[in-house]
């Protein structure tokens, strides 16, 4: 039953987590007869792993935390040594006999003495490093040559990526092959999952029996995303074509800018107490979304330098780096030595921080000239996975404490400054990946996508068909005829509307609640379908995905703006989304017009609502459409907004180009178009001029202070020299304009040194609305 590769050589795998990882790697080191292994959340060097010093003097070859020039004298991890060590201090013999426990428990001597040395002065002596490393998987990893799947934890703060970063390079040296995995879990958060756990069965399911696909070298790695369910986040696994290195010649890096004062003093107080926070050990993962924010620096303890917000996201994978310039304060302490803890939050706009993984980078430089002459290292942070969102900052803290590290006893002062004031941070390109589907739902998804490749071409076909062309009215905007919507139970929202617009008109689309003006601008938009009629917008028929509906800016029924963005920011995306050129948009314009001013770079959820409106306007005005379509654009304005609408609207059809208004304020309606079409059961009951609709013939009123002046100077405008056409009676002026736009005769009265106090059609179209819909307005 058990498969040989020869006698006295089983075919052999071996996995384990922790130390049962460790045991795997050493057994590989160790005994030929082991053919692949799998270690999960395990170490490389103990004495790196719990004496760490994440501090080099000079950048070396291949930058890691095992690699540091201070290596033998790091800083002692002492929350997680004592969780360690308290697990096997009870002799079972002497607790059952009710006796007291031996001091060194279940632990040989000579680890018991290393802990005790340890553990009382705070650094690890170099007896005790070596005793750490010949029980630790770097001394055989030159002899690992086994096919070697490492699956380690990105919240683990015992041991960290950067072990089985320094597992990997060490074993690929030796010539083995090495597949590695980051998941979203470890010591302190979750074990591995079913689907990680089959591909460690997929990995000696290949090894040991020659089934199953080759597993291959990728790198994956996991992100946790923001969205939770039933206060679990999200997580998406990330994979790329290979395993690049934590700090390595393999990873791409992007430099970012740190701010902050150039040299900032640090204390670190007598008996290193109060310390830091930067987690718990064991407990981060089970804190779920609060952990990362747990972490608290005490005042006067830190140097702090921040970055400027992230214009996009960024996601960090793997150690940033750092140059970090270290002095001693003369006469403000007496240890010739410095130990610091450099952490990197992602900072919200709101001011929250989050540590992630609460993992930190101890540092210890010693000796430290105790004249002030400073010292420069190199840094390499604690690697993480995480994503930076836009908007976001990353901020760096140099801390002198952190309670769950051995600090310094000895009072002091140190100044804290940047050799380079930037920050090296990895990033590692991936796709989206997922464990794979079986056949049968392959081919049912197969079988679906194609009847939908059907479908999308058959609609593809039937609108090249419908897009019909009408010559004659390529420079009309848009044309109704015969439109109608029905729905299911005999309701009908429009009824065989028929109505045109031209160019250069500011049209008032009008009619009570019910009578099917939202439904007929829906389907103007394209979306949705009409029963029976069409529209044509500048000659071309109107369908959902239309090409010309490029040409049409809208706002019906409010704008869906993303609240967590800024108001720039969604403008930006909303225009991305149109694939059209960013030279095209027309933004300054657009913000001109949103009138928002510095809080257009603010989230959109903090906004009132006629902020809202106005950034929804702004938008649709985006590109300068030829057709302009609002839905009430002057809610939520106050009045000064809502007259600077009036002549924002007037002057964009003055361009050359067409406004359609739906309003409810029949006021503004009556100062700001040229033209109204009422409706009213969804059907067409007036459309025309507002002059027309409102009766008086056609004509326009001027309440002036000097009539007769007046007359003189609007008879000279083109087309009115007429006597007939221009009058006084009552003391106010009246004149049919005949085509001359309201606001050029304004112009001309008051170049001309006329007050004009208020101007109109004759007649009040609110009394000309009431009379065409039977006077009930609901």
């Amino acid at each position: 039953e058990v498969t040989k590769d020869g006698p006295n050589d089983p075919r052999v795998g071996v996995t384990g987590g922790s130390y049962g990882g460790a045991f795997s790697l050493m057994l590989a080191g160790s005994d030929r007869r082991v053919d692949a292994i799998a270690p999960v959340i395990t170490y490389n060097d103990l004495s790196q792993a719990l004496v760490p010093n994440s501090a080099a003097a000079t950048p070396p070859a291949t930058a890691t935390p095992a690699a540091g020039a201070f290596a033998a004298g790091g800083v002692f991890k002492r929350a997680w040594a004592g969780i360690l060590f308290g697990a096997g201090l009870t002799e079972p013999s002497t607790a059952a006999a009710g006796g007291p426990p031996a001091a060194c428990g279940r632990f040989v001597p000579e680890i018991c003495q290393a802990y005790q040395q340890i553990a009382t002065t705070g650094r690890a002596t170099g007896q005790t490093v070596d005793l750490l490393r010949r029980d630790s998987p770097v001394s055989v990893a030159s002899h690992i040559t086994v096919p070697t799947l490492l699956v380690q934890g990105e919240q683990d703060t015992l041991f960290g990526l950067d072990q089985a970063d320094a597992n990997a390079r060490q074993i690929t040296a030796a010539g083995g092959r090495v597949k590695m995995i980051w998941y979203d879990g470890g010591h302190d958060g979750a074990a591995p999952n079913a689907a990680l756990q089959q591909q460690i069965t997929d990995w000696f399911r290949h090894y040991l029996s020659g089934q199953g696909a080759d597993p291959g070298t990728a790198f994956q790695y996991d992100v946790q995303g923001s969205v939770r369910t039933n206060g679990t986040p999200s997580v998406r696994t990330v994979t790329a074509a290979a395993y690049p290195g934590l700090t390595g010649a393999g990873t791409q890096r992007q430099t970012l800018a740190l701010f902050g004062p150039p040299t900032q003093q640090a204390l670190n107080p007598p008996g290193g107490s109060p310390a830091a926070i930067s987690g718990l050990p064991g407990l981060t993962g089970a804190l779920g979304a609060a952990a990362g924010r747990l972490s608290s620096d005490v005042p006067g303890e830190n140097a702090s330098f921040v970055t400027a917000p992230l214009s996009s996201q960024l996601l960090v994978a793997g150690s940033a780096t750092v140059g970090l310039r270290v002095s001693a304060v003369p006469g403000q302490g007496t240890d010739p030595q410095a130990v610091l803890y450099a952490k990197l939050y992602d900072l919200a706009p709101n001011g929250t921080r989050s540590l992630p993984g609460a993992t930190v980078a101890p540092i210890r430089i010693d000796p430290l000239p105790a004249d002030g002459t400073p010292v420069d290292v190199t840094v390499t942070l604690a690697g993480i996975v995480q994503p930076v969102q836009s908007g976001h900052r990353l901020a760096l803290v140099v801390s002198t404490t952190d309670q769950s590290y051995a600090n310094l006893s000895q009072p002091g002062v140190l100044r804290i400054g940047l050799t380079s004031a930037r920050l090296s941070v990895p990033v590692v390109p991936g796709r989206a990946g997922s464990a794979p589907l079986p056949v049968p739902q392959l081919i049912a998804i197969g079988v679906v996508l194609a009847l939908c490749l059907l479908a999308a071409a058959y609609l593809l076909l039937r609108r090249r068909r419908a897009d019909d062309f009408s010559p004659a009215l390529a420079d009309v905007p848009l044309v109704l005829d015969g439109l109608s919507k029905s729905y299911p139970g005999g309701v009908v929202a429009v009824d065989d509307l028929s109505f045109r617009v031209s160019r250069g008109q500011v049209v008032g689309l009008l009619g009570p609640n019910g009578a099917g003006k939202t439904t007929a601008l829906r389907m103007m938009m394209g979306l949705v379908h009409p029963s029976a009629g069409s529209i044509r917008v500048f000659g071309h028929p109107v369908a959902p995905g239309s090409p010309v509906l490029a040409r049409i800016g809208s706002f019906v029924e409010g704008a869906g703006f993303l609240p967590h963005l800024s108001g720039m920011a969604n403008l930006t995306l909303y225009w991305a989304a149109t694939g059209r050129p960013t030279a095209d948009a027309g933004f300054e314009e657009a913000l001109e017009i949103a009138g928002l001013g510095d809080a257009i770079r603010r989230r959109v959820g903090t906004y009132s609502q006629g902020m809202r409106q106005r950034l929804a306007i702004a938008q649709a005005m985006l590109g300068l459409p030829d057709l302009l379509v609002l839905d009430e654009p002057t809610n939520g304005l106050d009045p000064p907004q809502i007259r600077d609408m009036r002549d924002v609207l007037r002057d964009y059809a003055a361009g050359g180009r067409t406004v359609l208004v739906s309003s409810h304020q029949l006021t503004e309606v009556e100062q700001t178009c040229t033209h109204v079409v009422v409706m009213h059961q969804g059907r067409l009951v007036a459309a025309g001029e507002v002059g027309e609709i409102v009766g008086g013939g056609g004509e326009t009123l001027f309440r002036v202070d000097d009539a007769e002046r007046a007359v003189g100077v609007l008879r000279t405008l083109p087309g009115l020299a007429d006597s007939t056409l221009v009058g006084v009676q009552d003391g106010q002026v009246h004149a049919r304009l005949n085509g001359v736009p309201r606001s050029t005769a304004v112009d001309a009265l008051v170049k001309a040194g006329v007050a004009v106090d208020q101007v109109g059609p004759r007649g009040r179209l609110e009394d000309a609305f009431l009379q065409l819909v039977g006077g009930t307005v609901t």
